[in-house]
């Protein structure tokens, strides 16, 4: 490819020039022309990558001028930015392909990830039929099927197969809802990993679309949801402005409540609420069998919610702004509201209050704060269930998790068994008393478990998920590192069977630490794949996420972000001191991507290879983008100078320093990703390649055919991980060929 930073072209000059009298002569033929030279190499920077040209750009910040080489590369469709990402490519394969080893680990990881392994997710029972997301490859997503209960999959039916809605293998289901008869689906389909999703209504039964599409219902930005009206007759969804609702630059906000009923063009819905809502308005939507309408709006990403109703007499009411601190809200089973408050409980308490005559200072605390968190998941009605006269509560225990179970009046009773050191949540209803839910550990995959309240009995279900992989034999300790400051940080290690503490085998550690998310325990079959070769792995519950409350949270936020990466070195560093880690690798995504810039650029000599997904690096440009503006209540804004100070300090892609010797780093992002804009990991690895002192590869990989990783086809996920892996154990000097 032409490089498009200083391409010279030798230019060879012939002389014609004669001191000879001019001399009259016979017209002779024209000389051959002689071939033009090829054009020169591409320079190239130590890693060996083409040089990428310098446009320089100057922002001023609060007085503060800062210069910008590389913003021409966040021009996603000019051709300049396509050869430069071609480029890039080349350079990536030309080193990954020709790794020692890498199509036997390939091969391991095609058959760990495309075993016809079945898993399955999302479960909701209606009208006492099971229907749940399915995955087993070869097919290259999930798709929706339907079953008599939990023990039957063997009289599963496919009511929805995207692979069959769009055989080129490019369309995922974001999610569904099934209508309160049983008779029908709204799921909203996505292409190329975009999130980018349309409503599209199916009968169950026939699995033929039944409904015209209605557009524009999830996003990258501020998600979607729907709810079907109690009669089936239509639902309520959330909708991204249409045409010239809204100028171009605001498309990807104002997210508004609109009702669809089924027959009727989309043209013609109904709008209910939202007008007033804030720019990054992310909403959710429940409709109670009696016909009411609880809407919870989160402003951006930062964590802090309202709560609206709309009651019988079809008007709509606010019920908690803001400041209330309320951060998840469900109906009851007596006319009642319970709603989960931080409001002076960091950790969570859970309120109770009659939905007529509504007064939230007035509400009853059924379950008062307590040591550990009560977990909140706008995304996620599971974390808490109120059914059968009994409310199932998760709580984070800073990392690991577990459900509690209570009587109305918060009164504790006998609640389901789990496993040691283990995630457990997604809570489903099932008849009249009983409960689905999720259980699953580092070494124990994803479990499907039915409790029933009569008898307090907990029983495995058939549709517990069952993998080739065995990971029996290997050991999981919890140890506490000490950051920056003083503050105790947990550090789950996992090291292989037969592996002794204190042997310094080459390591894998990642984390992530943001938006108040909780790192569980998590069984992923593709680690088998490292620790079978001798590498232990480290999972580490950083500030910045939810494991400890909203405190936790708030001490890795905006301009405290400073803390997370302090915490992740704090943890590497614990690992090399104990002697669990020789050689460190690192990796993480999105914000855990973030993470390895910020890490890379603070103590690039404490690694020894980082692989990078979809990471954040530019922080003062970030909220340029739609979904950046998400992320301000989570980061901070330019605009405001503390905020800037703080991110400026940090900003991956500003801290870099010339001359520094970089680690062996991999950066792999998606052409459509709407959540982190592919842009910064092309900034970023253009300012690394260009300021490394060393020869260490610099690597960048860009899917055209994938976003933020939602959604991706299993042939993507084989492909991504074996990339990842083999440039992280060619790094660590593990062989994997044995």
């Amino acid at each position: 490819m032409k490089n498009v930073v200083s391409l010279t072209f030798l230019l060879l000059s012939v002389s014609c020039a004669s001191t000879a009298p001019e001399l009259k002569a016979e017209p002779q033929a024209e000389p051959a022309a002689k071939p033009a030279p090829p054009p020169a190499a591409p320079a190239l920077t130590k890693s060996g990558a083409p040089a990428t040209k310098k446009v320089d750009v100057k922002d001023s910040y609060h007085g503060v001028e800062v210069v910008d080489s590389y913003r021409w590369l966040e021009s996603a469709d000019s051709a300049e930015v396509k050869s430069f990402t071609e480029a890039q490519n080349a350079t990536a394969r030309g080193f990954l392909d020709k790794i020692a080893g890498r199509d036997v680990l390939k091969a391991r990881l095609k058959e760990i990830l495309g075993a016809a392994t079945v898993s399955y997710f999302a479960p909701a029972e209606v009208k006492g039929q099971l229907y749940a997301m399915k995955l087993q490859p070869p097919k290259q997503h999930p798709f929706l099927v339907v079953m008599p209960s939990a023990d039957a999959p063997d009289k599963e039916r496919v009511v929805l197969d995207p692979d069959v809605v769009d055989p080129t293998a490019k369309t995922t289901i974001d999610w569904f809802h099934v209508s309160p008869d049983g008779k029908k689906v709204a799921a909203s389909l996505s292409s190329g990993g975009s999130e980018t999703g349309n409503v599209h209504v199916f009968d169950t039964a026939t699995g033929k679309q039944v409904d015209e599409l209605v557009p524009g219902v999830n996003g990258p930005t501020a998600g979607g949801d729907l709810a079907w009206l109690p009669d089936s007759s239509g639902f309520y969804y959330s909708r991204y402005p249409r045409g010239d609702e809204r100028p171009a630059a605001d498309k990807n906000f104002f997210v508004q409540l609109y009702l669809h009923k089924l027959g009727t063009p989309t043209e013609k819905d109904t709008y209910e609420i939202g007008k007033d809502f804030v720019r990054i308005a992310e909403v959710f939507v429940v409709v109670n069998p009696g016909g009411l309408v609880l809407v919870t709006v989160q402003k951006g990403d930062g964590g802090e919610f309202e709560v609206h109703l709309k009651g019988k007499d079809g008007k709509w009411a606010q019920l908690a702004r803001f400041e209330d601190r309320v951060v998840q809200a469900f109906f009851g089973e007596k006319n009642d509201l319970y709603l989960l408050s931080r409001k002076d409980a960091p950790r969570g308490k859970l309120l109770r209050a009659p939905i007529a005559g509504f007064d939230l200072q007035k509400a009853k605390v059924v379950i008062p704060e307590a040591g550990q968190t009560l977990i909140s998941d706008p995304f996620d009605d599971g974390v808490l269930l109120i059914h059968g006269g009994r409310i199932y509560a998760t709580y984070q225990l800073g990392g690991p998790s577990e459900i509690r179970t209570f009587d109305l009046d918060g009164k504790a009773k006998p609640g389901p068994k789990l496993l040691p050191v283990s995630s457990a949540g997604n809570l489903t209803p099932l008849g009249k008393a009983d409960v689905l839910y999720s259980n699953v550990s580092f070494v124990e995959p994803n479990g499907w478990y039915s409790f029933a309240a009569s008898g307090g009995a907990t029983a495995k279900t058939r549709i517990s998920t069952r993998t080739p992989v065995d990971l029996t034999g290997v050991t999981i300790t919890r140890e506490m590192a000490t950051s920056k400051d003083g503050t105790q940080v947990p550090v789950n290690i996992i090291l292989p069977k037969g592996q002794k503490p204190g042997s310094a085998i080459p390591f894998v550690v990642t984390g992530y630490g943001g938006y108040g998310v909780n790192i569980e325990p998590r069984f992923q079959a593709r680690s088998s794949a490292l620790l079978s070769l001798g590498v232990g792995m480290a999972v580490v519950n950083l500030r910045g996420g939810g494991e400890f409350g909203e405190d936790w949270h708030q001490a890795g936020a905006l301009t405290r972000k400073q803390n997370v990466f302090d915490d992740f070195i704090a943890a590497v560093e614990h690992l090399v001191k104990q002697k669990h880690a020789g050689k460190v690798a690192i990796t993480g995504g999105s914000n855990g991507g973030l993470l390895m810039g910020a890490v890379l650029t603070q103590r690039p000599e404490l690694f020894t290879v980082a692989a990078s997904f979809v990471g954040i690096y530019d922080m003062l440009r970030v909220e340029t983008d739609p979904n950046g503006a998400f992320n301000i209540p989570e980061f901070g804004s330019v605009k405001d100078k503390a905020q800037f100070d703080a991110l400026y300090a940090y900003s991956p892609f500003h801290q870099v320093k010339d001359g520094t010797a970089v680690p062996p780093t991999l950066f792999l992002t998606g052409a459509n990703d709407g959540r982190v804009a592919p842009w910064h990991s092309r900034k970023m690895i253009a300012r690394l390649q260009a300021a490394s002192s060393s020869t260490s590869p610099l690597l960048l990989m860009t899917s055209f055919d994938a976003g933020h990783g939602i959604g991706a086809s299993v042939d993507q996920l084989v492909e991504d991980t074996t990339d990842a892996y083999s440039f992280m154990l060619h790094h660590l000097g593990v062989p994997m060929a044995r």
